[in-house]
């Protein structure tokens, strides 16, 4: 109930009385001095002759000064002493929301109300608990009936703001934003430019990515300094979100200079954990571990800074890093939101599954159906459930061939540490002009072997069967890859192949098979820059030996959309010139310009462009123009079903031959089959429950 109309209240019957020697005890209470009023009271009650009203003021000094349970007790005493007084059944009401004992309040608020229809007091004390036991929508019945009895009521008005706050949330939580929109917007009614209404709604807006009405809120927000500050947080990050990392550091510096005149403010570590984050946003690793260094002389175990030391290395691959100092933050707070699920994704990076799958589900334990961490564990189920694709491709070219492929692939993780695949592809060629034509098909199953932590060993085997007119042959064909990232940003790989030259039906007759032997290595850099190489020696049944060396210097230019432009070169020998089957110059190089461009249409679409032209020379010919293009389109229709459309076009020789033109389009359906990995049950048997609960 109100504590300012329980005081009126009190002051009535102060003044029908004439109790003036209690005039300072009721200063106390109104003061907020429970402590102070409960000894006044407890001494007048001794010295002078006991009286409803010091009773009651008693009662209320001795729950509010932090003893609820028995001040539950002293009303529940005094309702056999006084039965059927209002202010009595009140007061000891009342004393059950001060021990936060909402359910058992419940019925004697109800029946109260039943008792006293028109007090307000009773109505608006039934709303309060309804609200905490978050049954919102009763609650705004019975606050809307207090506020009828007293439609100017300050209290009731909090009251309902209150109600409306807590009713959107739990919206919230269901994710249904415009409802929790609409309740919030309706506070305004009562209390026009409500800050917490307005931090509620960027939080709505937040959620729905809906970032300039995120950035309005908290502009609408600043009209203070220390608001100001806040608001300036809070539109740096939406700017990020939006894509927006340099206007976001600007955002975020200009905080930083406004609270830099305020140093002992309390925003001050806020404001520089932003400001540092969007150094790291925008790569700026070395001014962010300097500022980083020197806030740790007086910050150094304080989870905001442990956090960004975190988020460095997870930027900056060093997720060893980053994992040692979640470790340090969790021990600070086992509870700490940032520690557990920042865990969870820094063990991901560091390719321990099932570590990183624990920290998600202790997450849960502790925040429940709190969407990054389910959206944590779905991405992780999609990733290592069994998936079917498949992939259907039609190419051509001005050598008039022709060909139509349908491959169909499934892939099984059978635990973290092994996963199988099975594809089966047919394929038709056939030359337009001399009416050649070919089918083929192929077979195969791998495995992939996780050794460790980022070391890989897949291992494939299957068949090749061909037929070109009446002739048909089958050869067996395997590929062995060993994939590793030796030092973080680094990826090698080592492998064998052995396939079939298939590339049109005149090589398919020719039955040509070809020995791969290869290494690809590529380096990244935390400064946007990368180079990629593949070496590559083939040795063919026909006796002939290709040497092949492909380089890439590449720089990534944004990030969203992700823009990478760079310089290829190649270089390739054949030992043998065989032109009149196939390729095979003594030498051939080019080297080209290219740029690829990728980014999201919305939050289930997205697609990429890339592009390349350059010069290329084969053996002592004149150079030649070269260029070659690809773009696609991806669309999620759920979770676990999505679907890729391409095409390409390009007329490097190194294909073919000189002169050469070749386009492909196609198409690739992609279908998880289960909502959970195979291991699942058996790695999470307890966790199960745990999560049915919140699907």
């Amino acid at each position: 109930m109100n504590r300012i109309f329980t005081l009126i209240a009190l002051l009535s019957f102060y003044i029908l009385q004439a109790q003036s020697a209690m005039d300072e005890g009721f200063k106390m209470l109104e003061a907020g001095e429970f402590k102070e009023a409960k000894v006044f009271f407890e001494n007048y009650l001794a010295q002078n002759k006991p009286n409803k009203t010091a009773k009651l003021c008693y009662g209320r000094a001795l729950g509010l000064s932090g003893e609820p349970i028995a001040a539950i007790t002293y009303f529940k005493n005094l309702k056999q002493e006084f039965p059927k007084d209002y202010e009595i059944e009140s007061n000891y009401a009342e004393a059950f929301l001060w021990a936060k004992k909402f359910i058992e309040a419940k019925p004697h608020y109800i029946e109260l109300v039943a008792a006293y229809p028109d007090k307000f007091g009773a109505v608006l004390g039934l709303a309060n608990t309804l609200s905490n036991l978050q049954e919102y929508l009763e609650a705004l019945k019975w606050v809307n009936k207090a506020i009828a009895l007293e439609p100017e009521n300050e209290g009731a008005k909090i009251s309902r703001k209150y109600i409306k706050m807590g009713y959107a949330n739990a919206f919230v939580k269901k994710e249904e934003y415009k409802t929790a929109e609409n309740l919030l917007l309706q506070i305004f009614e009562d209390f026009p430019e409500d800050k917490n209404v307005l931090q509620n709604l960027a939080n709505n807006y937040l959620m729905t990515k809906e970032y300039d009405k995120q950035i309005e809120a908290y502009q609408r927000i600043a009209t203070n300094f220390t608001d100001s500050i806040t608001a300036l947080n809070g539109i740096a990050l939406a700017h990020h979100l939006k894509g927006k990392s340099k206007i976001a550091l600007e955002v975020a510096s200009k905080a930083k200079a406004k609270i830099d005149t305020q140093p002992n403010h309390n925003l001050k570590p806020e404001t520089y954990n932003r400001y540092i984050q969007a150094l790291i946003w925008n790569h700026k690793y070395t001014p962010a571990r300097t500022k980083i260094d020197s806030l740790s002389q007086h910050h150094a175990n304080e989870n905001w800074l442990l956090s960004l030391k975190s988020m460095l290395g997870m930027y900056t691959a060093d997720f060893k890093t980053s994992i040692s100092n979640y470790d340090a933050i969790l021990e600070n707070d086992s509870t700490s939101f940032d520690g557990n699920l920042g865990k969870a994704n820094a063990l991901l990076a560091s390719d321990k599954l099932i570590p990183a799958y624990e920290n998600a589900f202790q997450t849960m334990r502790i925040f429940g159906q709190q969407r990054d961490v389910i959206g944590f564990i779905e991405k992780l189920n999609i990733q290592n459930s069994p998936n079917a694709e498949e992939w259907v491709q039609y190419t051509f070219d001005n050598g008039d061939n022709v060909a139509f492929a349908s491959t169909t692939t499934v892939n099984v993780p059978f635990s973290p540490s092994i996963k199988s695949t099975v594809s089966y592809q047919y394929r038709t060629s056939e030359n337009e002009v001399t009416a050649n034509q070919a089918s083929s098909h192929a077979l195969n199953g791998s495995f992939t072997f996780k050794i460790r932590p980022q070391v890989y060993l897949k291992t494939e085997a299957g068949f090749y069967a061909a037929q070109f007119l009446d002739t048909t042959y089958v050869n067996p064909v395997f590929d062995v890859k060993l994939q590793t990232k030796p030092l973080k940003l680094n990826n090698l790989e080592l492998n064998y192949k052995r396939e079939m030259q298939a590339f049109n039906a005149e090589l398919i007759k020719r039955e040509i098979v070809m020995n791969h032997y290869g290494l690809t290595y590529n380096l990244g850099t935390n400064f946007n820059l990368g180079w990629y190489t593949q070496l590559m020696y083939t040795s063919q049944s026909d006796n002939n030996m290709r040497n092949l060396l492909f380089t890439s210097l590449y720089y990534n230019l944004t990030r969203k959309p992700a823009l990478k432009g760079g310089l290829n070169f190649s270089y390739i020998t054949f030992a043998d010139q065989v032109p009149t089957i196939y390729f095979s110059p003594s030498v051939y190089r080019n080297v080209e310009l290219f740029f690829d461009l990728r980014g999201n249409f919305s939050e289930k679409s997205r697609g990429y462009v890339s592009a390349a032209g350059g010069l290329q020379k084969v053996e002592n010919d004149d150079e030649t123009v070269i260029y070659r293009a690809e773009g696609g389109l991806t669309h999620e229709f759920s979770k676990r079903l999505k679907l890729d459309i391409y095409g390409k076009y390009s007329n490097i020789a190194s294909a073919i031959g000189a002169g050469f033109q070749f386009a492909e389009i196609g198409m690739k359906l992609n279908w998880t089959l289960t909502s959970k990995p195979l291991f699942f049950k058996k790695k999470f048997k307890d966790e199960m429950s745990l999560l049915e609960t919140y699907e």
